[in-house]
């Protein structure tokens, strides 16, 4: 097996004598690079981002943001990373780092590295496209730094208030904290970036293939890393080694690494599995059944966001509340299911999406895979407990088509983004001439497991879509799962955001259907 190795900043660095359970931040700073920094160690504050080559579907690289304080370091063997040292040097700044000197974006200095490598990421992103200051009836140069002087101002011809004139995405940045600036200085210099210049070496960069993953295996003092070629290999070390945890995206047992000082004997990693990463979506099969929307379990959310393209609206509700950025270029569907957590996002989506579980476990004789599909509305049987078996993991999740007509994603939480949910209601509702048809309701936070709200799905079907109907099925969703109080909410407070999300929908209807009519 070839040496186990990083390309850090455009040079090779060995992994010899690293534990196994080492996140990337930690090995980057004992190296010498200590532009990252630790802050968190949870991936909630940035400060450690740093930018991963990453495969785009035309064959190139994209620079993808990602917190290196969750990531293991053997899960970068063989992939290629920048850091904040790599972007520029001292003599020579890059142009992110002279936007941000120029803006006063960068105060005690501690978050600037973080920033730095979450702007350069929207920086090079290729398809960030500049607003043409002639469609704005303007002759606004999109690099002036006083067009950006007040991005709040949603009457702005040139950008809304996420977005800057030079196409920059301020969600870019989500993920990324900072106690000294007040933000206002960073987002101006996101939004006077104008685009890379052809001989940016990191640009050029981008044109080449990203590297291709590598299998690893890493024991160092006991404890094991281990990256599996192909998905029949990783069974196999599942089927032989019960114990054997599972990674994808590492962003909730990097956790438990930093915080709890969790360690496992042997680690696998399956995030670069090739048959784990795929998304087709089937809109008739050949049998007669009902199409279906397929998305590997080891999919980064930010990559399936990209290619549904707002196919499935109330997943394209849901990702803008996931966590960060920095958090779904890593996190993954199966990663979320995995955990069995009652409190994760996803569940409650693909429950109300009447979504399916795809786990796939060794074939007698070990030389092929067997599947077996599981509604996701059977998948959770208690606190973080599962119908998955050791030897089995998540390949894919599957969603059923046509979908609901009308969906909403109502996540309660002390902060808009970046958080995690007190409760979170997922509604799919079919609604025929003013007549309820169909509805899945997926809930999270009021029980030990997501699961379905039974009772007021009946309580709505075959109904009109008024608010009497409305009012009595929400005093029935007020009254499913069995919520606790804890620091988050109380179960009061809880019981009441199931009462109110109901209401709160069809209100929302209701201004569309005027807006539609008028």
């Amino acid at each position: 097996m070839p040496d186990i190795a990083v390309t850090v900043n455009g040079q090779q660095r060995p992994l010899v004598g690293t534990p196994a359970h080492a996140t990337a931040l930690d090995w980057l700073r004992d190296s010498g690079l200590s532009g990252s920094k630790e802050g968190c160690a949870e991936g909630e504050c940035g400060a450690c981002a740093m930018l991963l080559a990453t495969p785009t579907t035309d064959g190139g690289t994209t620079w993808t943001p990602v917190n290196a304080c969750l990531v293991p370091v053997y899960a970068l063997d063989g992939q290629e990373v920048v850091t904040a040292e790599g972007l520029g040097s001292v003599d020579s700044l890059h142009p992110v780092q002279e936007k941000l000197a120029e803006a006063g974006g960068s105060q005690c200095g501690y978050c600037t590295p973080g920033f730095a490598c979450s702007m350069a990421g929207e920086y090079y992103r290729a398809d960030r496209t500049p607003v043409e200051a002639a469609s704005a009836g303007s002759a606004t140069d999109a690099t002036d730094a006083t067009d950006a002087t007040d991005a709040t101002d949603e009457s702005c011809p040139v950008h809304d208030p996420e977005h800057g004139p030079n196409g920059f995405d301020l969600h870019a940045l989500s993920g990324n904290l900072c106690r000294c600036t007040g933000y206002r200085p960073i987002r101006d210099a996101a939004y006077t970036l104008g685009t890379p210049d052809a001989d940016d070496p990191l640009q050029q960069r981008l044109a080449q293939p990203a590297p291709e993953p590598v299998a690893t295996d890493a024991e160092v003092d006991g404890a094991r890393f281990v990256r599996p070629a192909t998905l029949v290999d990783a069974l196999r070390i599942l089927q032989d080694e019960k114990e054997a945890l599972l990674v994808a995206g590492s962003t909730d047992w990097g956790v438990e690494v930093n915080i709890r000082g969790r360690r496992a004997p042997l680690v696998v990693a399956i995030e670069q599995l090739s048959e784990l990463r795929t998304l087709r979506i089937e809109d008739e099969v050949a049998s007669g059944a009902e199409g279906y929307v397929e998305i590997g379990a080891a999919l980064p959310l930010s990559e399936v966001e990209k290619r549904l393209d707002g196919r499935i609206p109330l997943l394209a509700q849901l990702f803008p509340q996931f966590a960060s950025r920095l958090i779904r270029n890593r996190g993954t569907f199966g990663g979320n299911l995995g955990t069995g957590s009652p409190i994760g996002d996803t569940p409650p989506a693909l429950l109300a999406l009447r979504a399916s579980v795809v786990l796939a476990s060794l074939a007698e004789g070990g030389s092929g895979v067997v599947l077996r599909e599981v509604d996701l509305a059977d998948y959770f049987t208690g606190y973080r407990q599962t119908v998955k078996r050791p030897d089995e993991l998540i390949k894919a999740i599957r969603i059923p088509l046509p979908l609901a007509t009308t969906t909403a994603f109502h996540k309660i939480a002390k902060r808009r983004f970046d958080d995690i949910s007190s409760v979170a209601v997922a509604f799919a509702l079919d609604i025929d001439g003013g007549i309820v048809t169909g509805a899945t309701i997926g809930l999270g936070g009021v029980a030990a497991t997501p699961l379905r709200a039974r009772a007021t799905e009946a309580a709505l079907i075959g109904k009109p879509w008024n608010i009497a109907t409305v009012k009595a099925a929400a005093e029935i969703l007020r009254g499913e799962g069995t919520p606790m109080s804890d620091h988050r909410a109380s179960s009061e407070y809880r019981s009441l955001m199931l009462n109110t999300a109901l209401l709160k929908l069809y209100s929302a209807t209701v201004i569309e259907s005027k807006e539609v009519s008028a």
